[in-house]
């Protein structure tokens, strides 16, 4: 089959070389100067200098070449890219019936709306697609090392249908029909991650980290049921996996954000620093909008929320959260 893949950054690149051990792929680079170097060195300089594209990837920056003759879009941009690319897709000709697959996590600024919403109002509520989400840095997964990934769609016979297509020896995809719960996982980590981040860049210790990750852990199921996610999906790949992932790796651009936070950096001097997306920045705010209208508690967002945006420094928002009153886990 092949696979279109919108979105050449870092994961894109990554589950471009993942997925050509059994598809033929055309990757989507954002401007021509950008394909002609992938195509030219075989490498993505900028996101995976270390990672050789296998021959199957053709790079492109032409949207119609890379969608003909496609039998699967996947859109891995991030989700301030998601609308304009559905858009784009929307307008393809020949693109109407490609089954669509995202791999993007977060939500969309000033809307709040997750990626699977943003679909149904630009490709329409009946369009065959699905979600691509779980524990996966893109370095580690360009590198062949093991991952395992959860596939959310509607569709249970197309989630499991594609699931085979994309499972590979060193990438295991598995399938569900819980696309609010894993994209909600895969939003709020991010904001956990930063949490994380902050309390390690304060020395709080491993005592601390686990107790955060934990009730980070309560706050997503919380939010995550509310708006239609099922408890078990939070328990796996897209939900604990995913947080225990971000909130622990060196490679988390977001529990990295939370470090340099941690030093008296300022949020603009993390990000231009950083190079890369942090979606946890951006979901943050969404995340605190939406426990306010569901009426969700969520002490750690509202604290990552007034350290980002609300001028108060880390260790305040520390002190503000070991201030609560005592109360049961659950």
């Amino acid at each position: 089959m092949k696979i279109a893949i919108l979105g050449a950054g870092a994961w894109g690149t990554a589950l471009a070389v993942a997925l050509a051990a059994r598809h033929r792929i055309s990757l989507l680079a954002r401007d021509p100067s950008a394909a002609a170097g992938l195509a030219g060195s075989r490498r993505n300089a900028r996101y995976l200098p270390d990672v050789v594209l296998p021959a199957a990837i053709e790079p492109t920056a032409d949207f119609d070449a890379a969608l003909a003759g496609a039998g699967l879009v996947l859109i891995a941009t991030p989700v301030a890219g998601l609308r304009d690319s559905l858009r784009r897709l929307k307008a393809a000709p020949g693109a109407k019936v490609v089954p669509v697959v995202w791999a993007c996590k977060g939500f969309e600024a000033g809307t709040a709306l997750l990626p699977h919403q943003l679909v149904a109002e630009e490709l329409g509520a009946g369009r065959i697609c699905a979600a691509l989400s779980g524990p996966s840095f893109a370095e580690e997964v360009a590198k062949g090392k093991p991952t395992a990934l959860t596939l959310a769609a509607a569709n249970e016979a197309f989630a499991r249908d594609m699931a085979r297509e994309l499972h590979q020896p060193v990438l295991r995809v598995y399938y569900t029909d819980d696309i609010a719960g894993v994209e909600v996982g895969g939003a709020v980590k991010n904001v956990m991650a930063i949490a994380t981040g902050l309390c390690d860049g304060m020395g709080l210790g491993m005592n601390a980290r686990a107790a955060l990750i934990t009730r980070g852990l309560a706050e997503i199921t919380r939010l995550g049921m509310k708006l239609g996610g099922r408890a078990e999906t939070f328990m796996g790949l897209a939900g604990a996996g995913d947080l225990i992932l971000t909130c622990t790796g060196d490679l988390s651009r977001n529990r990295r954000v939370g470090l340099l936070l941690a030093q008296g950096r300022k949020l603009d001097e993390v990000l231009r620093q950083l190079g890369h997306v942090a979606e946890g920045v951006h979901s943050a705010r969404e995340t605190e909008r939406l426990a306010r209208q569901a009426d969700v508690d969520m002490p750690i967002t509202a604290a990552v929320c007034g350290v980002l945006f609300g001028g108060m420094g880390p260790r305040e928002a520390v002190q503000r959260l070991l201030a609560r009153d005592p109360k049961s886990e659950a």
